[in-house]
């Protein structure tokens, strides 16, 4: 999961059409280009991660949270597939930037 967070942060359309079962290059790099800021696994058993991922877009800070399976295939663990869940910054919470500040304080 973390290397696929780092492979989203850098761009490596490669390296997470690899690690997946049903995502293409072509299809990873039409993506909209984002800045990630912060991976935060909420918990990881057997074959399934959940986790918020925060990106910056043109507009503010936002939050992906994601319960991921992966299966493995030669060895090697491969995006299966992930249910969203709505989610969104609470005010008080430290800002996803870094900054040390309450996010509305900060990036809100």
């Amino acid at each position: 999961m973390r290397s696929r967070y780092d492979a989203f942060a850098r761009e490596d359309w490669n390296y997470i059409a690899e690690t997946s079962l049903h995502q293409s290059v072509e299809e990873l790099s039409a993506s909209p280009s984002l800045t990630w800021l912060r991976l935060e696994v909420l918990q990881a058993y057997e074959n399934i991660v959940e986790f918020k991922a925060y990106y910056k877009l043109h507009q503010g800070i936002e939050v992906l949270h994601e319960k991921s399976t992966f299966i493995k295939v030669d060895d090697t663990w491969k995006y299966e597939g992930g249910e969203l869940y709505p989610s969104k910054i609470l005010s008080n919470e430290p800002c996803p930037c870094g900054s040390a500040k309450k996010y509305k304080k900060c990036c809100k």
